[in-house]
Parts: C-alpha cells; structure tokens; sequence
C-alpha cells in the first residue's frame, strides 16, 4: 500500500465528546481561551506548552499529595540534563494506588471513590481458572498494612530496594504495595528466568530481601524453585544489605525451606507484625520507587529507575486515552519480569478491578483463557500478537467462545501487530464494538510512545498515534550520528529512527548502578544525536491519518544497499501466505571486509512441514510481489529454534551479531540461549551455501 493511501477504517468512538480526553480538552479551552477541537490539536498543544498540559493534567487526575510547586519543569533545559519534573510535590505511589482523592477535597484527604472497603480490587486466577481468589479493597488494604509493618521491623525503610522472583498474583502484589508504601523500590523478575538472569539484576540493585516463590505452576507443570531459591542465597553471600530470602507459598501448604540458607517463610516474616491501616512515607516527586531492567539480550541489563513521572504518564494513558475507571475490569497477561506488569498492577489506580493471571493462556486448552474473559467480565485485556496468532491459526474465534459484551478494550504490544490480525479481529475473532489498541513504547519510559486514543478513528496498520504530552518524531537514519552532531527530520511517509526532541515526566530519573556522570543513562538514550532522546525503534508516520508504524528495532534495521526497512514488512508476508512456517526472524549480515549488508532470513517450521528449496523460491517470489526485489533476502534457511526473551519476545540483534561473525555473551534473559549457538556457522555462509546449494 502506498503511504498516500487511506487505510480501511475498522473503529471509531461512538460518543467521542463523551470521553475524558474531550473533557481534559474542553477545560483547557476555557482556562486559556483556546479552540482545540480534535485530538491532533490537543497533541500539538501538549508537546509544545508541556508546563501548562502537564499542569492542568496533573490537577485534573486528582492525586493525592502534600507540598507545591512553582514550576513544572525548565523547558528550556536540554532533555540530555534529565530536567526534573513537579519540585516540592511529595506524594506515594501506594498511597495513590489504595486510595482515591475526595473530589474538590483538600489534596491531603484521602478518600475511597471507587475503591470502597467491600468492593473487590483483585481477582487471582491460576493456570487452568481451578482457583479464583477475590481480595476487596479493605482487605488488601489491612494486608498491605500488615506486610509494611513486618518489613518496618525487620529493618527496611526509604530507600530500600525489595526484590521479587515471583509470579503475577496477590502475594507479589502485596511485596510491591508494602515497599512502595514504606519510601523503597521495588524490583521483579520472573519465576522462568534463570538464575544468571536474576543475580545480574540483583547484583547491581542489592536488595534488602528477595521475596521467592516455592513453586511456579506454567503449561500442567509444577517446577520446585527452592534450588533456584539456593543458588539465589549462595550468589548474593558477599553483599553487606542482603538480609535474606522469603519464601512466598504458592499452595496451601509452604514448602519446607530448612535447607535453602537465608531463608524463612512469609508466616515467619509475618509474625511480629499485625493487621493495619498503611503508613506512608511521601517522596518527593523525582525520588524513585521502580526499578525495571533493559532486556539486556547481549550483556548485562540496564536498571531504569523509575520515580512520580511514571505515576502520572500511567494516569494520562489509562484515564485519558482508554477511559479506566472505577467500573473497568483490567486483565494484562503478563509475568512479572516484564514492563506490562507495572502496567498491569498500575490499573489500580483508577479504582479498576485487576485480575492477575498466573501460568500459560492455553491450558488446559486454548479457550479457557478466552471464557476466563467473559466470566470475569473483563473490560479491559492486554495480550500481544503471538497469543492472537495461535488463536487465530487454530481457527478460534473468540466471540463465539465466550460472552465478550463487557469487553471494550484489547491493547496489544510486544512486537508488530500485522494487518492482517488488525482485519481478522474485526471480521473474524472480537465484537465491532471493542477497541483494538496497538500500543509501543517499553521499559525505558514505562510507558508509551504511541498508543490509542478514543477521538480518532482505528484504521489497518500501526498505532491511532502519540501519546499525549510525549514529543514523537523521525530522524534519518542515515546520518551516522555521534556525540554533539544533531539529527535531521524526515518529512511524514518517509522511515526514520523514534526520537524524542523534548523532556518528558516518564524518563527514567536515572540507571541504577550508573557512574557518577551517568555514562550508561547518556550513552542509552542520547549519543547519536545533539539533545534528543534516541528510543531505538524504526518507523514511519502516515502522511494522511498519522498513524505511527513499528518497523522494527533501529539497530536491527535491514540495510542491503543503502535500502532501509524493518523485519515487520517481512514477517507480514511469512505470516499471511505460508502457513506451514511456524515463526521467522528476518537479519541483516554485515561481517568486517564486507562492502554491503544481506538480508538473512531463517524459517521456523511447524511440527511435520518442511523445508524445501520450493517453499525459499516461493517465499522470495511473495516478498518481492508483496513488497519489492530489493527486499528479497539474499538466504533463507531453516532453523530449530528462535531466540527470545522469557517474555517471549523475539531478539533479532544477537543473531545479527553471531551471523556478522561476532561472538557474544548472552543475557540471562532469555529464554532460550542455546538457541544462539546454531547461528554462527552461518558467519560462513558461503561454504553452506556451497554445500548444500540452495
């Protein structure tokens, strides 16, 4: 499609005016005599009056916090000096996450709107939905109370970090709300992450405790962690503020943890403390309290320190741009290593009710999860391309599974939602009514860059647009960039690299672990171009509907001949024309001595198809129908596995590393390292290409 058509529309608000961005736009108007109309004025006027949007969004939201502020930010500091946001507020992320701030009370009054004591907050559900767990608003309260105390007395306090190595459920839950209410940080990784994974985390962030689950439950297995909890204990021995671990029963009975060293139970840890209201100590608004991990795919993971910013680009997206509230039933799938997490647990700030989830969405067959939907009444799902693809390929359609009527919205991110998945959720698989929202943006802002919005219209292809008061725009990727040397616009249609040319509340307030200057912070975001954040990702803007497509990762970017394009425009054509390939993962090869790059493509098959050299001469001739000659890879292979991250997440750039004849060290994030190992014969492709003549 060529970017000065219009794509197919396939949604659009059926009451826009109705919405709280319309509401937040009219109150603009009248407090600066301004005519905002639609969402593309309301965007241009949040990015470039940031103090007065961020301002009257902050008062808009109503949190609850003490002090004041003169200014909201410098906004003519550069964005590389990491500007500081809101001076003079202290408020709690706990605070605001159990409470609700009486309408036109004084900021200091908490109240329960939405959040009263016998209403639900939480509903747990395991693998299989054969235990369902309700947790209202009042005793969630008591039990974070209750948590807060026993940390108090076991020595935490501001400032503290707290780990978990946990899943997505109650228990975890309530570690985070404790710590957050104490002034501390909390960090969380996945129970499937390995324990090199986790002692890289926790090695630079040296938490005081590291909460564990006994057991994890994933796909009809039952794997015993208290080795891992071990290696854990042995690996953290040399650092001076490790107290120990606690060990968080995942069934009615505890697991016995008399071997595992620097240990107890979360009973034992329990013992002294009592059932209370929480205390909460109030920070100011740039001091942290979460610490979430870069992927870390080739070497040690960043800790991106998130502090108040991140609370208030959470309320701007859920209230403003996907209407929560406190009627919303918000279920994210997730595992707690991932930045949906916070996403996930972050719903509770509108007064929503959050089912948290716990094990593999397609068991014990692939439509439990799907009912799971309509029993709970979700409102809100949160899910990625790859679960929508499984459902998809085995001919389920969600709607004629389950009672979707509740379901408004469905957000997805992860990775590239094809247009083809944009069309079968609309004419195949959900209700017209619900709201499909391709989201991205990631860890690194906790948060997004583009995401939906309820006043323009859902067409195929990319995400609605930017999110509101987070400067979006396209540099040229061809410029080799460089510290000091700044980075020019490309005009809308045209591919280009995701920068951010202004400051926003949600940058992280630092890398922990960082040196002094915050080498690692500078070299992350901001050494390619002069005074603009450098996120990573390669897209491209519609000239017409300003939609705002994910290509692929810059870095990962194919390049043969000057050409630029992301491994999404390949996927596309894999995914919607052969359906015996399982998955495929699209790079570029550029070894030292090499004067250009080639596209390498490898085919994971399904279980009983194969690869033949028809299948590679039909796969080039798709892709050069579909897209053009010059995107043709020059190889196509067949490979055993696909390297992700436990989050399920394809990782292109170390097979591009291996296949460019480097050798690397993998992160421990990923799922499955070995899988690395069967790319570097092809560093010399010539000589298998030579012996097997394809």
């Amino acid at each position: 499609m060529a970017t000065t058509d219009i794509p197919r529309k396939l949604w659009e608000h059926p009451n826009p005016r109705s919405t709280q961005m319309y509401l937040l736009m009219q109150e603009i108007n009248r407090k600066e005599n301004l005519k905002l109309e639609t969402f593309w004025e309301l965007y241009q006027y949040s990015i470039t009056q940031r103090s007065r949007f961020w301002d009257q969004a902050f008062q808009f939201f109503g949190f609850i916090y003490s002090g004041s502020y003169t200014k909201v930010v410098d906004e003519s500091a550069r964005i590389d000096s990491i500007p500081r946001w809101f001076d003079g507020v202290y408020m709690n992320a706990a605070e605001n996450l159990l409470y609700s701030r009486v309408p036109g009370a004084p900021t200091s009054q908490r109240g329960t709107i939405g959040k009263e004591d016998g209403k639900i907050a939480l509903t747990e559900v395991r693998e299989g939905v054969t235990e369902i767990r309700d947790v209202t608003w009042g005793e969630l309260r008591l039990q974070v109370g209750r948590l807060a105390d026993a940390m108090r007395k076991h020595g935490v306090k501001k400032g503290d970090r707290i780990a978990v190595v946990a899943s997505n459920s109650v228990d975890t839950l309530l570690v985070f709300l404790a710590i957050l209410s104490i002034g501390g940080l909390f960090s969380s990784s996945s129970t499937d992450m390995g324990v090199q994974g986790v002692m890289q985390r926790m090695l630079q962030i040296t938490p005081t405790y590291i909460f564990i689950d006994d057991f994890a439950v994933y796909n009809g297995k039952k794997i015993d962690l208290r080795q891992k909890m071990t290696d854990i204990a042995n690996g953290m021995k040399d650092v001076a503020e490790f107290k120990g671990i606690i060990s968080l029963p995942r069934f009615k009975k505890p697991a016995d943890i008399s071997n595992v060293p620097r240990a107890q139970t979360l009973e034992q840890f329990l013992s002294k403390s009592i059932k209370c209201s929480p205390k909460f100590e109030r920070t100011a608004f740039s001091d942290p309290f979460f610490i979430a991990y870069s992927s870390g795919t080739t070497g040690t993971p960043k800790c991106i320190t998130h502090a108040g910013g991140a609370i208030l680009s959470t309320f701007k997206e859920g209230k403003l741009h996907r209407e929560m509230g406190p009627d919303s039933v918000a279920l994210q799938y997730t595992t707690t290593g991932w930045i949906m997490y916070f996403a996930s647990v972050m719903n509770l700030l509108f007064g929503a009710r959050v089912v948290l989830y716990d094990g593999s969405p397609f068991q014990p067959d692939l439509t439990t999860f799907i009912k799971l939907l309509g029993t709970q009444k979700v409102t809100m799902l949160g899910t990625s391309p790859r679960w929508m693809h499984e459902i998809q390929k085995n001919g389920i359609v969600p709607k004629d599974v389950a009672d979707l009527s509740s379901l408004t919205h469905v957000t997805s991110t992860g990775m590239v939602l094809s247009d083809q998945q944009f069309e079968w959720f609309y004419d195949v698989g959900f209700p017209k009514h619900v709201h499909l929202a391709n989201i991205s943006g990631g860890t690194d802002l906790a948060g997004c860059f583009a995401q939906e919005n309820p006043l323009t219209p859902v067409y195929v292809g990319g995400t609605q647009g930017p999110s509101l008061g987070t400067p979006l725009a396209v540099y040229d990727s061809l410029i080799e960039g460089g510290k000091g040397v700044p980075g020019a616009l490309v005009p809308d249609g045209t591919p280009g690299e995701l920068v951010a040319p202004a400051a926003f509340p949600n940058m992280p307030v630092y890398f922990w672990n960082d040196d002094a200057a915050g080498s690692r912070y500078f070299s992350g975001y901001f050494e390619k171009y002069d005074n603009v954040w450098t996120h990573g990702d390669f897209i491209v803007i519609h000239p017409i509907t300003k939609n705002v497509t994910f290509l692929g990762r810059a870095d990962g970017v194919l390049n043969p001949s000057g050409v630029r394009f992301g491994s999404a425009e390949i996927y596309s054509v894999i995914e919607a024309g052969f359906p015996m390939v399982s998955d495929a993962i699209c790079v570029g090869q550029r070894r030292k001595g090499d004067d250009d790059e080639r596209v390498m493509l490898f085919l994971l098959m399904k279980e009983g198809e194969r690869f033949n050299e028809g299948l590679v001469r039909n796969v080039k001739a798709a892709i050069r129908k579909e897209l053009s000659g010059r995107h043709v890879p020059k190889y196509i292979f067949e490979t055993p596995a696909i390297p992700t991250t436990v989050n399920l997440k394809k990782v292109e750039l170390p097979v591009k590393q291996i296949v460019s004849g480097r050798v690397i060290k993998p992160s421990g994030t990923l799922l499955n390292p070995e899988s690395l190992d069967y790319y570097y014969q092809f560093a010399k492709v010539e000589e298998l290409v030579t012996k097997s003549k394809l």
